[in-house]
């Protein structure tokens, strides 16, 4: 395990944001040096990139122009393509293409995939092996300009496979290890995501450094940290020093009888603290965007005071104890569920919609995010 200083990524920044990046940077510092020493102090940090991942209106099934059309009427600095299905074609004057279309539009584009542990639940063979799959991924990253390549492990239920979450990462990791000259001559790093509960923060850290922080990171979720009972803040303590992207959205949690249930929520809506973690994030890794994954509605209870539940979970009593002081200040919410057939994709599409909108607008003006104007 590394020190909790912030790891400098080389390269973890489009050049387009670097440009900006860089420029508030300068007149931040700048200001810093010209204000006197008491009031040095109160100068903003670099503001921070801005922007959302497709997952946010999945039910439009939109692919990738239409997915940067819309990041570029909210403002946005950044559109996370988190799946390869969004592209019309993998090829790559295609995928140039893609690319030279979100630049016209001041967009910088991270790109993602699925599972790369073939011994997961959630792994699919649509594009070959795991390292098939992280090997065309990481071309793809290359070709968009991204500078990550976003990867899962799996979900919750592979915490309760033969040998455990342990014998998982095991597994991922010997898949990063086979495709690390691929990623080093790309100039692409994978971000592994803390994904649908599969792994504590802890687990995560673990997996990434085993791998390699060279060429390996983290896609932060804060509302998949929730799913392994931790406090999103506290586990952005652990991940933030290698987080390389990320998938965000609030929850709101409350206590049951049993244990707690989790709702995922639009920024601003739940437990969050939207400037602490957003100054946080500011010093832990400043070049990194804040790109939104709203999946508002979606409800899951969790337990935790059965003793069989954790049989699976690591139990750390000083991280529950922060994940249920959080509960004790949460109230419940009603989930959100579209009726069947047309009628439900239309409310769906229409509900996602307002969840984003409502989400970046809130952390642009509220939060006093983003690069744009």
């Amino acid at each position: 395990m590394s020190c909790g200083r912030p790891c400098r990524w080389s390269g973890d920044l489009p050049l387009m944001l670097r440009r900006t990046f860089l420029k508030n940077a300068v007149l931040a510092t700048t200001a810093s040096t010209l204000l006197p020493r008491a009031s040095a102090a109160t100068v903003p940090a670099p503001r921070l990139a801005v922007g959302l991942d497709n997952f946010a209106v999945r039910a439009f099934g939109w692919k990738a122009p239409e997915l940067i059309a819309f990041a570029a009427s909210l403002r946005c600095d950044t559109l996370f393509i988190s799946d390869l299905e969004a592209f019309e074609s993998l090829e790559d004057r295609a995928l140039r293409a893609v690319r030279a279309q979100a630049e016209a539009a001041g967009l910088a584009l991270y790109v993602g995939g699925w599972s790369i542990c073939p011994t997961s639940k959630t792994f699919r063979s649509t594009y070959g092996t795991a390292e098939e799959h992280l090997r065309l991924g990481l071309r793809v990253a290359q070709a968009l300009g991204s500078p990550v390549y976003r990867a899962i492990l799996g979900n919750l239920e592979d915490r309760k496979t033969e040998g455990g979450i342990q014998a998982r990462i095991n597994d991922t990791v010997a898949v990063l290890k086979a495709c690390r000259d691929d990623a080093l001559r790309a100039g692409v790093k994978v971000a592994i995501e803390n994904h649908g509960g599969d792994l504590h923060s802890w687990e995560c850290r673990e997996l990434i450094e085993r791998a390699g922080t060279d060429f390996v990171g983290c896609n932060f979720d804060a509302g998949n940290a929730a799913w392994t009972l931790e406090d999103p803040m506290d586990a952005f303590e652990t991940l933030g020093p290698v987080t390389i992207c990320s998938s965000l959205r609030d929850s709101m949690i409350w206590t049951t009888p049993e244990g707690a249930a989790v709702q995922w929520t639009a920024p601003g809506e739940g437990l969050i603290d939207w400037r602490a973690l957003t100054t946080r994030w500011a010093q832990l890794c400043p070049r990194v965007p804040v790109m939104i994954e709203t999946i508002s509605g979606a409800q899951r209870t969790f337990p935790y005071r059965q003793a069989e539940f954790w049989a699976h979970y690591d139990r750390r009593p000083e991280k529950l104890a922060k994940f249920e002081a959080l509960a004790a200040r949460g109230r419940p919410l009603t989930p959100f569920r579209a009726p069947p057939g047309d009628e439900g994709r239309a409310v769906a599409q229409a509900f996602q919609k307002a969840e984003i909108e409502k989400s970046i607008a809130y952390l642009r003006t509220t939060v006093g995010l983003g690069l744009r104007a």
